[in-house]
């Protein structure tokens, strides 16, 4: 699939997808330290190694962990030099008062929202969606 860079058409064609489950984040000194299959996303940072997995993984596991969240995918393929989807969703997000973590894949925006602002945010997600139309 093609990626697209049309910030109108990113907007238009984003389809938020919502999936299942309760998802934290962590901070590990190593990967050894957790099972890979866990892994949801995956961050070097000068603290140690930030991932994000599903709570049921971090309690198996014993790691401790913070926020918990669901997390949502703009199923559009998105160009990684797009400007402005990011600005887009999160006025959006911003206006309604949810909290976002943003992780930008290869080919997709993923979005980490608190349990508690699910449904509104899938509702200014759809929204926004809704108004490029």
């Amino acid at each position: 699939m093609t990626a697209v860079s049309d910030l109108d058409e990113l907007i238009s064609s984003m389809e938020p997808h919502l999936h299942e489950g309760v998802f934290v984040f962590a901070t590990v000194t190593a990967l050894d330290d957790i099972e890979s299959g866990s892994i949801v996303a995956l961050m070097r940072e000068s603290e140690g190694l930030s991932v994000v997995m599903t709570e049921a993984d971090a309690q198996r596991q014993g790691i401790p962990h913070e926020f918990r969240s669901s997390w949502i995918t703009l199923t559009v393929t998105s160009a990684l030099e797009a400007v402005g989807l990011t600005a887009a969703f999160s006025r959006a997000l911003g206006q309604a008062n949810i909290s976002c973590n943003v992780i930008a894949g290869h080919h997709r925006d993923h979005l980490f929202v608190p349990v508690e602002s699910t449904d509104a945010a899938m509702v200014a997600l759809r929204s926004l969606q809704s108004a490029a139309n």
